[in-house]
């Protein structure tokens, strides 16, 4: 396929094909394979940091401010590793102003540890509200994991809704590719929260099955236009069905790029001013694992869902024929127009041309009927009898 010359703007804003992205996708495939190892890799050894609410705990909260100016988190630590020889699991700040509190997380501590920490804490902190405004609470773990185990189920259960949803509307082999996709963002958004060090909280688990909407979402634009291109292509040799499916992508990768950076900077505004100006600490586990998860959901789209699709649909001997047609084809244009003389069976004459012609009539005669709307002439009014003699 000739590539169109120009900016890459400009190449972006015509999608006519320009960006050879299915022609190279096992470039793609290693690329991305190398970073879902590496995440894999990540789960498997490093593990998460899961929040209490997953392996169960204490939690004390107290005001954020005292007499003498806002509480630090440091100070926080200093004081309840002094009175019960261990440091907390975490310690953070959530809101701002008057109404701000610290929140700490640390395991499971009998009734005269709590109250061991909750004076040590009033007499070197002094919070606003004295020893009265230091609350405790007890986390259990099977919380967690009951929330986990429904996650999983609602996870089985999309992945099957998607996958009959997509065979049925598309076909088996786009199905396939698709949640093939959405796997590749779930474990590549894990493996990402892995690395960082992030708390796992419930939050995340919400986070991460917001994200697999959004990954589909985009994945079945692209295929519907995959669809439509590769429409009645078995009876055509002008391009084969990865170059149909590439051409595709191209004419919605504008799109992509841009649902994905609208849909990205209120995510970004949640993770910069929420938590970097306001403190809401809270906010960072549910913003990172929608930044991340859809980032990586905009791109498995277009690099892993639509080559996948291809390769799927390429092991029918049907494609493959086609394919050897329309290579046969392109060597006999290439012959003629270098003025060779076919001799024997050497050049492979199309056997598709006119009804290539007169599906390229049809397709221009329907744009210009919806494109022009009908005029009818008017009919020419009747003259007047004046008694003249017309020359």
């Amino acid at each position: 396929m000739p590539q169109s010359k120009g900016s890459i703007f400009h190449r972006l804003y015509v999608g006519n094909g320009a960006f050879d992205i299915v022609g190279k996708r096992k470039r793609w495939y290693v690329l991305f394979g190398v970073v879902l190892l590496i995440c894999i890799a990540s789960i498997l050894f490093r593990g998460f940091n899961l929040g209490i609410d997953f392996t169960g705990g204490t939690r004390l909260q107290m005001p954020a401010n005292s007499a003498s100016g806002t509480i630090s988190q440091e100070a926080v630590k200093e004081s309840f590793a002094e009175a019960l020889g261990e440091e907390p699991t975490s310690v953070q700040v959530v809101g701002t102003g008057e109404a701000a509190t610290i929140q700490i997380r640390s395991e499971t501590l009998d009734a005269g540890q709590v109250t061991a920490a909750k004076a040590a804490l009033n007499d070197d902190l002094k919070p606003t509200g004295g020893l009265g405004s230091i609350s405790d609470s007890a986390v259990s773990a099977s919380w967690g994991g009951e929330i986990t185990t429904k996650a999983l189920i609602a996870l089985a259960v999309f992945f099957l809704a998607v996958a009959i949803f997509l065979a049925l509307y598309f076909e088996w082999s786009m199905a396939v590719a698709a949640l093939v996709a959405v796997i590749h963002d779930v474990v590549i958004t894990a493996g990402i929260y892995s690395l960082v060090g992030f708390e796992v909280s419930p939050a995340t688990v919400i986070g991460l099955l917001t994200i697999l909407g959004f990954s589909l979402y985009d994945t079945v634009v692209v295929f519907d236009k995959v669809k439509e291109n590769t429409r009645g292509l078995l009876g055509l040799t002008r391009r084969t069905y990865a170059e149909a499916a590439n051409l595709a992508v191209n004419q919605t990768l504008m799109r992509s790029i841009n649902t994905s950076l609208i849909a990205l900077l209120p995510v970004v505004g949640l993770l910069a001013i929420g938590v970097g100006l306001l403190g809401v600490g809270t906010l960072k586990d549910l913003a990172l694992v929608q930044l991340t998860g859809m980032a990586i959901g905009a791109l498995s789209s277009i690099y892993i869902a639509t080559p996948a699709a291809v390769d799927l649909k390429m092991r029918d001997p049907r494609y493959r024929a086609q394919a050897a047609r329309v290579r046969a084809r392109r060597d006999n244009l290439a012959r003629k127009a270098s003025g060779e003389v076919a001799t024997g069976g050497d050049v492979v004459e199309s056997t598709d041309d006119e009804s290539l012609k007169a599906e390229l009539r049809r397709e221009k005669a329907l744009t210009a009927a919806a494109g022009v709307p009908n005029r009818t002439g008017k009919a020419e009014p009747r003259r007047r009898p004046t008694g003249k003699k017309h020359r």
